[in-house]
């Protein structure tokens, strides 16, 4: 891979010249997405198991420090939906204050990922492993929403895995009230509505805002963000450690790497998004190293993970940012708007908030790509819907490793299946237009590796019971790895053993190597370069 330095975007892009013009576009970007973020912070929160401060918090630190330490021009950094389910689990196991520490060992962790320079292979993520995770949260995000919208009374408290979720949700549905279906739905219809009749007006604030006024002026009996978790602080909490005990960090160890594998790829695959929308380059490793800064600096300030979130991001390159200062920018702005207006986001019902919240659910399920994929292989299918079923009734991090796993088995039985050995004929020496009766030659293709050698091992092992001068032109083989090299080792063993001979011929200076480097050479086989 070429070597990317690790230097902020931030620093490139005032290197190249920055204007008036510049900040003026930055300065309107910043607000565009701060309108999106904030009601989204907050619900993201809430649907987390924690309150709604703590997502603000998360938007304001997090946010700031990702676009000022960034590798990517565009990115917004932030709660975001698709951490929900393992951060709601992760409060469950081990508290508000597990959670704050396992955030802070996943930001070491990523930022050490970013300066080992593995950014780039994070990237290596199959396709149907991506939209089978992204749909699963999807679905486990939409089912957590019920309870809210429907205003439902569960006194047990809400079960985390989705099929007791959704048995504890039916056997509440005599508690739902009229008035929270009335304004979840409202908010729904609401944004909806915006975004296909005015799509250019921040939709998600003018629906949360117009029910909220609505609801209060009415005085209708729904809960509130106040009713539940209090007024909202007005200013930043002081940044503290949490507890580095040994069994503190034992515990929340675990959650820290999910949040981490979690992260790294939600970043990097946000910072996909907005290289296509842009025409940029991000670089992957300095991306790593600010997430792992951002995700450090949210602890400190008890805030919760941070990652790159594809909508901010996109709504961001859409509104004309130049600059990650519209990043920042949109974190100045949520903190403004937290000094001035926090009591008035007390009054938010949070009905509309999962109303909110399952409309970015739906958004998450990527029906289209999922049904394309589901037709387009038995292959992309399987694991697709592997990591999908693992992921909504499993675990996410098991979902994404398993998916993988089985994504690197289907190419290997792909590219095995497309290594072939195919019979050719060999010039007579005395006359070239004939061919010679003593030497068999065999033409390799594809790849010779792992996958392909117990396929052409067998058939190899049949030239070999044929004791002749046996030639292999590899002049299609696009690469060999050590076990192919042993496979055809053997085959020279076993024609010396019988009296023949094998020869490989037009081979590339880059299978010349490998051959030798796996002591082919040694083993009595004649290696003939390709000619020049």
């Amino acid at each position: 891979m070429p070597h990317v330095p690790l230097r902020p975007k931030l620093l490139t892009a005032l290197a190249e010249g920055y204007g008036l013009r510049d900040l003026r576009a930055d300065l309107v970007a910043g607000l565009t997405v701060a309108i999106v973020a904030l009601p989204l912070s907050m619900a993201i929160a809430i649907a987390s198991g924690v309150g709604p401060e703590r997502g603000l918090v998360t938007a304001i630190v997090g946010g700031a420090l990702v676009s000022a330490f960034g590798g990517s021009r565009f990115q917004i950094g932030g709660p975001a939906g698709a951490f929900i389910v393992l951060v709601a689990a992760c409060v469950m196991q081990t508290g508000v204050s597990g959670l704050v520490l396992a955030t802070l060992l996943s930001g070491v962790m990523l930022a050490l990922l970013g300066v080992l320079r593995l950014g780039g292979y994070i990237r290596f993520m199959p396709y149907p492993v991506t939209v089978g995770f992204t749909t699963g949260i999807g679905v486990i995000i939409l089912a957590s929403q019920f309870k809210d919208m429907l205003g439902l009374s569960l006194p047990g408290g809400e079960p985390g895995p989705i099929l007791p979720k959704i048995a504890a949700l039916w056997g509440a549905r005599g508690t739902a009230s009229p008035m929270a279906i009335a304004v979840a739905l409202a908010t729904i219809a609401l944004i909806v509505g915006l975004k296909r009749f005015a799509p250019r007006l921040p939709s998600l604030l003018i629906a949360v805002a117009l029910v909220t006024l609505i609801t209060a002026l009415a005085g209708l009996p729904v809960e509130t963000i106040a009713s539940k978790f209090g007024e909202l602080p007005r200013f930043l909490p002081a940044p503290a450690l949490p507890d580095l005990s040994w069994n503190k960090v034992s515990t929340a160890l675990p959650w820290a790497l999910s949040f981490t594998l979690l992260g790294a790829i939600e970043s990097l695959l946000s910072a996909m998004v907005a290289d296509g929308m842009s025409g940029g380059q991000h670089r992957s490793d300095m991306e790593l190293v600010a997430q792992g800064i951002a995700n450090i600096g949210s602890a400190l300030f008890g805030g919760i993970c941070v990652t790159g979130t594809i909508a901010r991001t996109a709504t961001n390159v859409r509104a004309g940012a130049r600059s990650p200062i519209a990043g920042i920018a949109h974190s100045v702005i949520l903190l403004a708007t937290m000094m001035v207006a926090a009591p008035l986001a007390g009054s938010i019902p949070l009905a509309a908030l999962a109303g909110l919240l399952g409309i970015v659910a739906w958004n998450m399920i990527e029906r289209h790509e999922f049904a394309a994929l589901t037709r387009a292989s038995r292959g992309d299918a399987l694991v697709l819907w592997v990591t999908f079923l693992v992921v909504t009734f499993r675990d996410l991090a098991e979902g994404i490793v398993l998916g993988f796993a089985l994504g690197g088995l289907v190419f290997i039985r792909h590219m095995a299946e497309l290594a072939q050995l195919r019979e050719g004929s060999a010039p007579a020496a005395d006359n070239p237009e004939a061919q010679d009766p003593d030497v068999l030659r065999y033409r390799l293709h594809g790849m010779v590796f792992f996958g392909s050698v117990a396929r052409l091992g067998t058939i190899l092992t049949r030239i070999a019971q044929r004791p002749r001068m046996v030639e292999i032109d590899v002049a299609e083989v696009s690469f060999i790895d050590s076990t192919g090299v042993q496979m055809i080792a053997t085959l020279a063993k076993q024609l010396q053993r019988r009296g023949g001979a094998l020869v490989i011929v037009n081979a590339r200076p880059d299978i010349v190597q490998a051959l030798n480097a796996y002591g082919l050479a040694q083993a009595g086989v004649d290696i003939l370069p390709a000619p020049l």
